[in-house]
């Protein structure tokens, strides 16, 4: 166990990252992207008459990363300081004939580089993707399984008026579609591929302008991504954004996890993350079901929410035509985030249908203020007759005596002649029905379930 990084590590990686999104940032893959860049550059340079095709054919034959000596090319980077030139040395030397000399043709390092970690960025956009939209349904049916189950709303932390926990579920629901659909708008806008040449002019190619549009046209094509209006070295907007929206879906999916962890607390106990026998809480106390799966999404959103600072300070100080500090800061904070941001994701995915929902204890925990939670509902009653403000005064006395006295809210609104001249013990007791005062909650479940089933 040699790993130095703990999304690496032998015995907790699977904890911070996916195996799917792991591959995709490999070493392996990396060198494999830039290769892709390589042979497609060939083939696209060798289309327009720029190369002989046999040569194109030749690179394309050899871009494999398995027929690379690694071992010597981590000596070259090292001893040339270069992180590209001795790849392209050994991809010339592996080339039958003069076919290698045309190897990297009318290229710059950061061509390769930037659209290399642009593929690797687009694979795992669309691991990701595909998680969110699994997490969306396993919303959609966890809303609709519980969309008329009475729970406490609660703001401040504190009992505010009854809800469904079919909603609450709702509002996860809402915001997942809406991820979704800014990942979907962002594709065209980031996953755009570069080839410009030095200073991204791309007179590096000599070819003319028709000619080296078409080449960088077909290279992008090839590579299924899209082509740049003007070079980007020095615009690092497009990793910015998508670094900022994966902040986003891991900070969402953060806000869950920490969720279900306060309704998961023992006094609470109305909701509880997957839990299998076997799975352990605790060292030293056996009784323990801790939240440790919500924990460590909690953990992976404030990993990625702090990656993107990185990816911010890359767009915002780019110098010049290029700046190779930007680069070297997103080989670094690129993967991770998507690493960190996806696992947020899938595991989200997988608390969510796996959760256990204890729908006795959401009753319980309605009831536990004996009608407290319903004196909105009764000082709008009493509003109609004596006003909104003075019915506020009024149901304000009665809820503070019964919080203080632990009484029901009930027997001292009966003991108001301010309150019974107004309304019948049958009134008071109807409005101090929770399931009767959830408003349109069902209502807003079935619209979010509606887009969720359009989406």
């Amino acid at each position: 166990m040699t790993s130095a990084h703990v999304i690496d590590s032998a015995f907790l990686g699977d904890l911070f990252g996916g195996a799917e999104l792991r591959a995709v940032f490999a070493d392996t893959r990396q060198l494999q992207c830039w290769l892709d860049f390589e042979a497609a550059l060939a083939r696209a340079e060798a289309a327009e008459g720029i190369i002989p095709q046999a040569a194109a054919d030749e690179i394309a034959r050899v871009a494999r990363v398995e027929l690379i000596d690694l071992a010597a090319l981590r000596e070259g980077v090292n001893f040339t300081g270069h992180p590209l030139i001795s790849l392209v040395r050994q991809l010339a030397g592996l080339c039958a004939g003069d076919a290698g000399r045309y190897v990297h043709w009318g290229a710059t390092t950061q061509d390769v580089t930037d659209t290399g970690l642009m593929l690797q960025a687009q694979a795992a956009y669309r691991i990701i993707l595909r998680d969110l939209r699994e997490l969306a349904s396993a919303l959609a049916e966890l809303a609709g399984r519980e969309r008329d189950t009475l729970q406490a709303g609660r703001t401040h932390g504190q009992h505010a008026t009854p809800i469904t926990f079919g909603f609450k579920v709702a509002v996860w629901l809402d915001e997942t579609l809406r991820h979704i659909e800014r990942l979907e708008q962002a594709a065209p806008r980031v996953f755009v591929g570069e080839f410009a040449g030095a200073s991204t002019t791309l007179a590096s190619l000599g070819a003319g302008p028709a000619r080296a549009l078409a080449v960088q046209r077909r290279l992008m094509t090839e590579l299924g991504l899209g082509v740049p209006v003007i070079g980007w070295h020095a615009a690092r907007d497009r990793y910015a954004e998508l670094g900022l929206l994966l902040a986003a879906i891991a900070g969402m999916c953060g806000k869950i996890a920490h969720e279900v962890i306060m309704l998961q607390k023992s006094e609470v106990m109305e909701l509880e993350e997957p839990h299998h026998h076997g799975k352990v809480g605790s060292s030293t106390m056996p009784h323990k079901r801790n939240p440790m799966g919500c924990e460590g999404i909690m953990a992976l959103s404030r990993l990625a929410r702090s990656l993107v600072l990185a990816l911010l300070e890359s767009a915002a100080t780019a110098e010049h035509e290029r700046d190779w500090a930007a680069v070297h800061t997103e080989w670094a904070a690129m993967p991770e985030i998507c690493i960190t941001a996806g696992a947020a994701v899938s595991q989200t995915r997988d608390v969510i249908r796996g959760l256990h929902v204890y729908r006795d204890r959401m009753r319980a925990n309605v009831d536990a203020l004996h009608g407290l939670i319903l004196s909105e509902a009764v000082m709008l009653a009493l509003g109609e007759h004596i006003g909104r403000q003075v019915a506020h005064d009024v149901v304000y006395e009665a809820a503070m005596a019964a919080f203080e006295q632990r009484r029901p809210l009930a027997e001292l609104l009966l003991a108001d002649p301010r309150v019974a001249a107004h309304l019948t013990t049958a009134e008071i007791n109807d409005l101090l029905r929770p399931e009767a005062y959830t408003g349109l909650a069902g209502l807003f479940v079935d619209r979010v379930l509606a887009a969720a089933g359009e989406a």
